[in-house]
């Protein structure tokens, strides 16, 4: 009995990236930006309160790169692979932990987070026909962690 090829297999080239896909994803930047950018900006009472909003903001998009991979592997459940599903979790728990320290150390650890995903996916969307995807994630990536690391920064003045 023949089976079907994994989706991932199917089509021998890389897809484009959706235009909607690039929208979205580049939207996503605005609350790092914005919440980053208003640490500098309000009064130093006010700025552990968006601090802590941008902690919440960065746990929850790290927590969905980590997601990501879970969906890549149930993709392809004959595989039976361990590894996508273990790393999925650790971004959630990272984030998690990022969440309970002071803003400014939470946003440091989310950075280093941020630049963990980014490598687990340079890694990883090759063998899932992603690699057109990089480029976006690369420049999320940056705009994201600098926008983590500003936001420290700013809470540590």
């Amino acid at each position: 009995m023949l089976t079907k090829p994994p989706l991932h297999l199917e089509s021998k080239t890389e897809d484009k990236v959706p235009a909607l896909v690039i929208q979205l994803g580049y939207a996503g930047l605005l609350p790092f930006v914005a919440l980053a950018s208003a640490v500098w900006l309000v009064d130093t009472k006010v700025s552990a309160l968006v601090g802590l909003a941008l902690v919440g903001y960065g746990a929850s998009i790290t927590s969905f790169l980590g997601a990501i991979h879970w969906g890549l592997a149930m993709r392809e459940p004959h595989q039976q692979r361990k590894a996508p599903y273990v790393w999925g979790v650790i971004p959630s728990l990272i984030a998690w932990l990022a969440l309970l320290q002071k803003p400014a150390v939470g946003l440091i650890l989310l950075a280093m987070l941020l630049w963990m995903c980014y490598a687990v996916d340079r890694a990883t969307y090759t063998r899932y026909l992603l690699r057109s995807w990089l480029p976006m994630r690369l420049t999320l990536t940056v705009v994201a962690s600098v926008s983590c690391a500003g936001g420290a920064i700013g809470l540590l003045r």
